[in-house]
């Protein structure tokens, strides 16, 4: 284990998130927020980078997905023991919830890269002698099934997690707060560089919302307004108390409620989204705010598979510290040597497949992967719009699916979706094969994104903010055929790195599904099949013109440059 001290001596960046995938055995994340924030980490200890992270325990974890025979998702208790991979904080610090003190202490884990960096985690937790019974479950649920739970999380991981680091000694240079879950941190900044009331003229605020302003980043997500964290002011003043001025707070989180989004923009110097298009979409559902756009990435190490990584340390030395060597992959590494890498990566899916069901997936058939966060935006029920049709096109060129995703326990659409798809499997089980892998996590991404052949998505525009499991099986020589929407927009190359799915004009569900027809029959199959050359030829084009660029490598050192150092 590793002591604390050794990582106090620097300025930090205080990287705040309310899930973070540090390795598949914690399970403090549910989805693509924080593999993102994992991600973050990851590529901060590669470079070096003098950041700590604050993130909460969630000792319960997101939940285990099982899934039965009619594809009825259920959900399992995810229970991990902190005290196998952290070491447990001394320090402890309060919150006020509801008129009382809520303690809260911690976890300290170091996240060490492959390269040697490592990274200071802070898990935060409630589940303390000090505090009554329903204080200690705060921290137990990662997204709590009702608002007041989850504000009082929010309480935790911003007042709280401000107030740890400053308890710890950690010296502060730029808090980065990872969506809007921790916007709160900036009303402990406000009432800890408030004015003295001596020194204040009448009508002057008693806050320096300047300072705090030059303290604090924002990184936005959500490119709906709806999907944007709200607390009535009634639940606010119950709860949390006038903890900063009232009328101050209306004016900085929003006049009806607070909104957490709007706190973190009026209290941000800088403020990005996470693509190129949706920083566009979050300039026009925040008129006024200069959003500029860091467009997410993947890391290196952590997404490319073993035969991958092989092939890029036998030819393109120092890929892993400079993912931009990667454009070179076209003309250093030879056709035969990308088709064994792949064919390996194949191969481990089809193990993995092999233990849920039999027959397992044909390795000489092409194999579309789909797997994301089960929810209605995210249609994954746009491949089978047309029963009829894809038995068609399966007839003449066939292929197979392999998906996967959870549903929020609380949506009840996503999970009808989950039932949906099985109904389509056995429709098509006679002409198609496809499985559906329960339980997605990390360990099963890492898997299915190398060893598909195409990599879907089908959102719903522009409701895809980023996306960043396309940008993984690139790492692998997978291309994506994808709806143009998040970082795909960028990425997509017609032909080169892939394919898109619709013109970006008409996203209606029948428009889409039939360029998705059009392009996996016309041009996707007969390419797999018929052109052996041709589909290495894109496949080395995702690696050097997707994976090349879409790293979480590139993503902090823009962050570094433009957000950090100011």
């Amino acid at each position: 284990m590793f002591d604390i001290d050794e990582f106090i001596h620097e300025l930090h960046i205080a990287y705040f998130s309310m899930e973070i995938a540090l390795r598949n055995e914690i399970p403090t994340y549910a989805g693509g927020l924080g593999i993102l924030a994992g991600d973050t980490i990851r590529s901060a200890a590669d470079l070096e980078l003098p950041m700590v992270t604050v993130s909460l325990a969630s000792r319960e974890g997101y939940f285990r997905q099982v899934i039965d025979s009619e594809g009825q998702q259920h959900e399992q208790s995810e229970r991990w023991d902190p005290g196998r991979w952290c070491t447990p904080l001394d320090a402890r610090v309060s919150v006020p919830i509801e008129g009382h003190r809520v303690w809260v202490g911690g976890w300290f884990y170091v996240l060490e890269g492959h390269m040697g960096g490592r990274q200071p985690v802070i898990l935060l937790d409630t589940d303390l002698n000090e505090n009554g019974a329903t204080d200690r479950k705060i921290t137990h649920f990662l997204y709590g099934d009702d608002l007041t739970y989850r504000f009082k999380q929010e309480i935790v991981l911003g007042i709280g997690g401000a107030r740890m680091l400053r308890a710890l000694g950690f010296t502060v240079r730029h808090y980065h707060m990872n969506e809007g879950h921790s916007a709160l941190l900036t009303l402990q900044l406000l009432r800890r560089y408030g004015y003295a009331a001596a020194d204040l003229r009448p009508g002057e605020s008693r806050y320096d919302i300047p300072r705090v302003r030059e303290l604090c980043n924002f990184t936005t997500h959500t490119p709906v307004e709806a999907g944007h964290d709200r607390f009535s002011y009634d639940m606010v003043e119950r709860i949390l108390g006038e903890f900063v001025d009232p009328l101050i707070l209306r004016q900085l989180a929003g006049s009806d409620n607070l909104n957490m989004t709007r706190l973190a923009l009026n209290l941000s110097e800088f403020v990005n989204g996470v693509a190129k298009r949706h920083a566009e979409t979050s300039r026009q559902m925040f008129p006024g705010y200069r959003v500029r756009a860091v467009t997410n990435g993947v890391h290196p190490f952590t997404w490319a598979t073993s035969s991958f990584r092989d092939l890029y340390d036998a030819h393109l030395a120092g890929w892993c510290h400079e993912p931009e060597l990667l454009i070179r992959a076209e003309c250093c590494i030879s056709d035969e040597a990308i088709w064994t890498a792949h064919v390996a990566a194949k191969e481990a899916l089809r193990l993995k497949v092999s233990e849920y069901c039999d027959p397992g997936l044909d390795p000489d058939v092409l194999t579309l992967g789909f797997a994301r966060r089960m929810t209605a935006y995210k249609r994954p029920d746009l491949l089978f719009t047309d029963v009829a049709r894809l038995k068609a096109i399966a007839k003449q060129q066939p292929f197979q699916v392999v998906l996967a995703g959870k549903a929020h326990p609380q949506d009840e659409t996503g999970k009808q979706l989950i039932k949906l798809l099985h109904t389509h499997m056995r429709e098509l089980a006679d002409v198609i094969r496809i499985v559906y892998l329960p339980n997605y996590d990390m360990a099963l991404a890492a898997i299915m994104v190398a060893g598909v052949d195409v990599w879907l998505n089908t959102p719903q525009r522009p409701l895809e903010a980023s996306g960043t499991s396309g940008m993984k099986a690139a790492f692998n020589g997978v291309p994506n055929l994808s709806v143009l929407d998040g970082w795909w927009v960028e990425g997509c190359i017609e032909g080169i790195t892939g394919w898109a799915i619709g013109d970006g004009t008409d996203g209606s569900m029948q428009t889409e599904a039939d360029s998705l027809y059009h392009k996996l029959e016309q041009v996707v199959l007969p390419l797999y099949y018929q052109d052996r050359a041709g589909w290495i030829a894109v496949m080395k084009g995702a690696i050097a013109k997707n994976a090349s660029f879409f790293n979480s490598h590139r993503m902090m050192r823009r962050y570094v440059s433009d957000a950090y150092v100011h």
